[in-house]
């Protein structure tokens, strides 16, 4: 994976507060910490570094210029996104050195189709690796061509480019086939399904109708003791 050249500037001010300024500014707050090194406090441009996340993933390389004359290179580390407004609250990045080994965890994407009439279920979506840092992967691979029911793929069947190794146990299940449902056990599922729909909707009317009892007489008991007074 390339490097992106990224600028940044120090951050001043902390806190809630001091973070909220830096987002209506445009700018995402940042850590950056690493080799025994004090944590760094910055502020990354906003558009730039989620184009290079879409891009990249979250494990793209950055070539950090900040305006204080420091150059550093980092990995993110840990991203925070608003889920709402998809946008990054707080990113946490990581020092690396060229020829530096680290271990990230890699999405895995599942290639070709396997046999008719089955389903695939997806135990793990990533793989951790080591790699070298300015080599990470944006992603790694494992074919599903044509495997039947009962097939598991595991660490050991995902492709891995050159330089990259396991960080995980070669048996660990990524993904296993199993038989689709037949349209017999489809049809034998409904009538559970649709008997237990009848037994809330039940459940609801009753709740309903005791509510509205309980309120009439509450009601009664009111306009009898009005009468009285």
């Amino acid at each position: 994976m390339s490097e992106v050249k990224i600028s940044a500037e120090p951050r001043t001010e902390f806190g809630k507060g001091g973070a909220r300024r830096t987002r209506r500014a445009g700018k995402v707050p940042a850590v950056l910490y690493g080799h025994g090194e004090k944590p760094k406090h910055i502020a990354l441009p906003s558009r730039e570094f989620a184009a290079a996340i879409r891009k990249g993933g979250a494990n793209q390389l950055f070539a950090i210029d900040i305006t204080d004359g420091t150059q550093v290179l980092a990995l993110p580390k840990a991203i925070q996104r608003d889920p709402i407004r998809d946008s990054f609250e707080h990113v946490d990045l990581i020092l690396v050195r060229r020829g530096e080994k680290v271990t990230v965890e890699v999405p895995v994407q599942l290639t070709g189709e396997a046999a008719k009439d089955t389903l695939i279920v997806h135990d793990h979506d990533t793989l951790s690796v080591t790699a070298d840092a300015t080599k990470v992967p944006d992603h790694l691979e494992a074919s599903i061509e044509g495997l039947e029911a009962g097939t598991l793929v595991t660490a050991g069947d995902v492709e891995l480019p050159s330089g990259v190794e396991l960080a995980v146990d070669s048996e660990l299940t990524v993904a296993s086939v199993t038989a689709a449902p037949t349209a017999e056990q489809l049809e034998a599922t409904l009538p559970e399904v649709e008997v237990a729909t009848e037994e809330a909707e039940a459940e609801v009317g009753e709740t309903t109708e005791g509510s509205e009892g309980a309120d009439a007489t509450e009601g009664d008991e009111t306009t009898e003791a009005r009468t009285e007074a």
